[in-house]
């Protein structure tokens, strides 16, 4: 069974042959790190949970797993619920085969694989703004 970074790299390797003039990359918040680079990063603005992968022209995020094992921490399920909420398209792929099959714009599973408006629409707070906080902007 492949790794989660094997599956990514299987992923972004396809990617990028596929779509060619789309950009892909990478937010690189694992792997152990040293308390004094982790401190800095940290102050520079990394955040624990974001996912994985950024399509900027598609708006989507790319949370990779295992094929079997993989679990969303609390952290990952924030920020994924956050930026659907902010109209983006977060999701989860279980290896590189359901990430090749979402971006295909179909699903493995029985889950949807491009959330409809209905539902972005359930994550509207209560003043009346879609969670992005655009108020904290002016």
């Amino acid at each position: 069974m492949l790794t989660e970074h094997q599956e990514q790299k299987l992923f972004v390797k396809w990617f990028e042959l596929q779509y060619p003039q789309v950009k892909i990359f990478a937010i690189p918040n694992g792997g152990n790190r040293n308390v004094i680079t982790a401190t800095m990063l940290k102050a520079e603005g990394v955040r624990s949970g974001v996912p994985d992968l950024f399509i900027p022209e598609w708006l989507m995020w790319i949370e990779m797993k295992r094929v079997k094992g993989g679990k969303l921490s609390p952290a990952q399920s924030d920020w994924i619920n956050y930026l659907n909420g902010c109209g983006h398209t977060a999701l989860v792929a279980n290896g590189f085969d359901e990430a090749k099959a979402i971006v295909q714009g179909r699903s493995l599973s029985d889950n949807p694989v491009w959330p409809d408006t209905d539902e972005r629409m359930d994550n509207i707070g209560p003043n009346g703004n879609d969670g992005c906080h655009y108020d904290k902007l002016i």
